[in-house]
């Protein structure tokens, strides 16, 4: 009988536009920070690209978004969290982190997360995305170009 490998962290990718998040929920035990790519991360903790999030999303407003999943499921202080994103802007990336962070505590607990994470809409992936250049539009999705006078 092969034995089970012993579980570090709960992996989830997230995405929002041309924005790809790498969420990772690490299990702490008692109060050990947990060694990450040469930084420590302690429990409670989130870090994007090697920074602390508030350096990256210092907003209040940034704040709420990005700790919705984690405080409707309770799990605010349960885990440290890495995180790599890359593409997109600020605003793409966001949705991308909590699209990933939803997505990686449905897998932590399903029948508890999912029916909370579903209602309020974070396991859903936005399909919104930027409308193609068309031909003849001088540069722009919908513009039109200037017909000359006369």
């Amino acid at each position: 009988m092969a034995r089970k490998k012993a579980l570090k962290y709960y992996e989830a990718v997230g995405r929002r536009k041309e924005a790809t998040a790498r969420v990772r929920l690490y299990i702490t035990i008692g109060k050990a920070p947990v060694k990450v790519d040469g930084f420590e991360i302690k429990k409670g903790e989130i870090y994007v690209n090697g920074k602390p999030i508030e350096k990256i999303y210092p907003h209040v407003w940034e704040r709420n978004i990005y700790m919705k999943p984690l405080e409707l499921t309770g799990c605010a202080d349960r885990f440290a969290v890495s995180i790599k994103v890359e593409g997109g802007g600020k605003s793409g990336q966001l949705g991308a982190i909590v699209h990933g962070l939803a997505r990686a505590l449905e897998k932590v607990d399903r029948e508890a997360y999912r029916p909370v994470l579903k209602k309020e809409g974070l396991l859903t992936r936005d399909p919104r995305a930027r409308e193609r250049r068309k031909v003849g539009t001088g540069g722009k999705a919908r513009r039109k170009k200037q017909s000359p006078k006369r």
